[in-house]
């Protein structure tokens, strides 16, 4: 679940860069994220002969993601360990990825309606730093990046993909150990 907004006054904001992220994946494995369904914009992709993977970007507003989520889990039939939710994070420094399963929102609206939507906080989160703000953060993270910030995102966006593609070929530990500690992403860190 690429998290995001779906009008295109916030295309480019902080607040997409999960769905910026999920969409580097699906060009990767050649996924067109284009079907309407679940309140979502979805593809999917058959890894393996056993594994299928839906890539989903709710086209829901942010603080309502959990309405989308909720749909698509149901008609999946998925365990809320599943979910992979890939979102923005104002609580971790600009170029910074931690994935964790479980946990609470600290403060994210839209995780926040995926955990009372799906009445479980145990789905995995690749949680992409963004920065903290001096002040408003609704404003900061509806916001777009600066140009110091802007000339690291190819990097970040590629980084996030690439932890993906490791959690999907060797599990979620494997990108916790590889990608859960600064620097990973590559680019310099800005608080």
């Amino acid at each position: 679940m690429g998290l995001g907004n779906p009008a295109s006054e916030y295309a480019g904001t902080r607040h997409n860069l999960g769905a910026e992220c999920v969409a580097v994946l699906a060009r990767r494995l050649g996924v067109s994220i284009s079907r309407r369904r679940w309140k979502s914009l979805v593809g999917y992709a058959d890894v393996t002969p056993e594994q299928r993977i839906w890539l989903v970007q709710p086209q829901t507003y942010m603080n309502l993601s959990g309405q989308a989520v909720a749909t698509a889990v149901r008609d999946l039939e998925l365990k809320p360990e599943g979910v992979w939710a890939v979102y923005d994070e104002i609580d971790l420094p600009f170029c910074r990825i931690r994935i964790r399963r479980g946990g609470s929102a600290a403060g994210h609206n839209g995780v926040a309606s995926i955990m009372s939507s799906l009445r479980s906080h145990e789905f995995v989160r690749f949680r992409i730093g963004v920065g903290h703000p001096d002040g408003d953060g609704v404003r900061y993270v509806l916001g777009r990046f600066g140009r110091r910030e802007s000339e690291s995102l190819e990097q970040i966006r590629n980084g996030v993909a690439d932890a993906l593609e490791l959690a999907l070929a060797s599990g979620v530990q494997a990108a916790m150990d590889r990608y859960n500690r600064a620097g990973s992403l590559g680019c310099e860190e800005i608080p």
